[in-house]
């Protein structure tokens, strides 16, 4: 028997459901913010360019443009700050990481919408 195994699931707390999504998808992470002793929700809108890990470990690393400056966010998904995770459309991509993201802009940066069949 795995020891780690054993040890995530006796400190598994309930986990909301998170949407299925892969990189290219075009999402909206929604986690807490605690200033002080006042706590609000901020909303992180962006391509994923990667997934890492799984289960308890899994990181999503998600990019958006501010301005004219590209932000990278990592957030663990299990992660108690997380309030939730929308998927607002699905991209259309040939690999499991796109860091070639990194070094385009403007229109070159765009990724083909997946269509539903």
């Amino acid at each position: 028997m795995d020891l780690l195994k054993v040890a995530e699931d006796a400190f598994k707390t309930e986990s909301k459901e998170k949407p299925s999504f892969g990189a290219g998808d075009t999402i909206s992470v929604s986690y807490k913010i605690r200033e002080g002793n006042k706590e609000r929700i901020q909303i992180f809108r962006g391509v994923v360019i990667q997934i890492k890990g799984t289960g308890s470990t899994k990181m999503v690393t998600v990019r958006k443009m501010s301005g004219n400056q590209g932000v990278e966010r990592i957030f663990p998904v299990e992660s108690p700050f997380i309030e939730s995770i929308e998927v607002n459309r699905r991209g259309k991509v040939r690999r499991k990481r796109i860091y070639y993201l990194r070094e385009r802009t403007g229109k070159k940066a765009r990724i083909k919408e997946k269509r539903r069949m």
